[in-house]
């Protein structure tokens, strides 16, 4: 699907208020043009909908506007360098970002990385930063959302109702 395309249907499902489809539109659309930093900054916009300052300082950590509190979120639930780099998701060399600033920050981000592991690491190598993501740093957890916890009681009652039944027929087996 085209881009504009997809942005259109995006902005017509955050106008019904389906937060959740456009956020993963918008996600899709970075992960196939991850050094547009509009598309970074309207996924921020959708997370502070949510209210989520980590996530939203995520997608605006390239830009220089960005807010300071947000990038500190980011930062923190993204404790290192190799979370944070696979956290942005960027590809490809940073002569492809589009401002300086942002150059510079994946410049600082990928040297924080290289020299916190003793070794060049690229961004287009994951393996190359594996090392940071498998070591003392804890992974980032998401905040829970309200799907997540329905799913979760969803499952504990099937479960129940499955014991309960299950032990009705040996009972009445016994009986």
């Amino acid at each position: 699907m085209p881009l504009r395309e997809t942005l259109a249907r995006a902005d017509a499902d955050l106008a019904a208020g389906r937060i959740p489809i456009a956020r993963q539109r918008l996600r899709g659309l970075i992960s196939s043009f991850p050094h547009d930093l509009t598309l970074r900054r309207r996924l921020a916009e959708v997370y502070r909908l949510y209210g989520d300052a980590a996530e939203a300082g995520r997608w605006m950590y390239l830009e220089e506007d960005r807010s300071a509190d947000e990038a500190a979120a980011f930062e923190a639930r993204y404790g290192s360098p190799g979370w944070r780099m696979k956290a942005l998701a960027w590809h490809g060399p940073e002569t492809k970002a589009a401002t300086a600033f942002a150059k510079g920050q994946l410049v600082a981000l990928r040297t924080a990385c290289a020299e916190e592991l003793g070794h060049p690491v690229d961004w287009d190598d994951p393996t190359s930063y594996r090392d940071d993501l498998e070591g003392e740093h804890e992974a980032p957890s998401e905040p829970w959302t309200v799907g997540g916890v329905l799913a979760g009681v969803g499952c504990l009652m099937a479960v129940l109702v499955f014991l309960a039944i299950w032990v009705h027929g040996l009972v009445a087996l016994f009986d």
